[in-house]
């Protein structure tokens, strides 16, 4: 209690002080107990809402299209399935016969490690080779850059056709140019031993989308480190190996893990290229000698796959190839990312 002198009445008055002044209801709001969590709770539900609401489309497409579509290719690589019965379960028939008889599998097999061993590595490496020379340039940086990125912009089906045209033994420019130098050109398309560098040759000419993207990161590493590598002594060759591939490890990893994965799900340039170069365009349903022509030379596993399910209506071993196709990618991308830095968590 404090004495006060009104102004009314010129005397002493008692007034009572904060700490003596009598406790709030129970339940009003500065005191009830567990208001502030409460709210808080009430807030933080609001954000999952909102979020789960924000995500709920993604989800709904996750779960259509992908979760849905692989948990029905497991259950129908059990079966004998051919859409016009139902389903017969036979264990792993399906799977034995993939590892053990089909005679196509094996070649496949090769010819999609081969892209995934050479093609991948070739189009990092140039890719790089392009952008450092792109990020160097000092005029017309913008037609060189839509110079190269222009290919990737070219729908697969067409680079091919274009290149099984230039690339023909008889009548394609390519080899005419050759024969002006008195060098007998190959066959490209039409021999075992030059399919697969010709479609590789062809994936170096529609590297852009690749080189972009290095060339996004070139530009990105501060000038600053070049600057001070060329006053300590330091030459182009150590500047590239110290400064810039460590600055854009990264980038390059993504590009190799993504190369992988589509390496090993290689099939529309090795289909049409088989397709046209044998004289008949078709995809999937065509004879056993178009299939992979030359040969079986660019017969992939996702063609084989193709020719089980679309042609011969085979959706049961199709379905069982799929898997083995999705966990050798599983392993692959967890391999990879395990092997490059980036991916690994942050030391502490």
């Amino acid at each position: 209690m404090t004495d006060v002198t009104t102004p009314e009445t010129g005397s002493l008055e008692a007034r009572p002080t904060r700490a003596s002044r009598p406790p709030a209801r129970p339940g009003s709001r500065s005191t009830a107990p567990g208001s502030r969590p409460r709210r808080r709770r009430s807030a933080e539900s609001r954000r999952r809402v909102v979020a789960l609401t924000m995500l709920a489309p993604a989800l709904a497409g996750l779960v259509i299209f992908f979760a849905y579509p692989l948990v029905a290719s497991i259950f129908y690589s059990f079966t004998r399935y051919n859409q016009l019965q139902e389903p017969e379960f036979v264990g792993l028939l399906n799977y034995r016969f993939l590892f053990t008889q089909d005679p196509q599998i094996w070649p496949a097999v090769l010819n999609t490690l081969w892209f995934v061993v050479i093609l991948v590595p070739v189009r990092i490496v140039c890719g790089l080779l392009v952008a450092g020379l792109l990020s160097r340039a000092k005029t017309a940086t913008g037609f060189w850059r839509t110079l190269f990125y222009l290919p990737a912009l070219v729908p697969p089906v067409a680079s091919v056709v274009a290149f099984v045209f230039l690339f023909n033994p008889g009548t394609g420019p390519v080899n005419q140019i050759l024969r002006l130098f008195g060098i007998d050109g190959p066959l490209w398309f039409n021999d075992p031993a030059w399919s697969k560098p010709s479609l590789v040759i062809m994936g170096v000419w529609v590297m852009g989308d690749i080189m972009i993207i290095f060339l996004a990161s070139l530009l990105d590493v501060p000038r600053d480190l070049y600057e001070a590598a060329s006053l300590d002594g330091a030459n182009g060759v150590q500047q590239v190996r110290h400064i810039t591939l460590p600055t854009i490890a990264p980038v390059i990893g993504f590009a190799a893990v993504t190369g992988v994965i589509a390496a090993l799900q290689y099939f529309t340039e090795a289909a049409v290229a088989s397709g046209v170069a044998s004289g008949k365009a078709t995809i999937g349903g065509g004879t056993a000698a178009q299939l992979g022509y030359p040969g079986t030379s660019l017969l992939t596993y996702t063609e084989l796959l193709y020719q089980h399910g679309f042609a011969n209506f085979q959706f049961g071993y199709a379905s069982a190839m799929a898997v083995v196709l999705f966990v050798i990618t599983a392993v692959v991308l967890v391999l990879t990312m395990r092997r490059i830095s980036v991916f690994r968590p942050e030391e502490s």
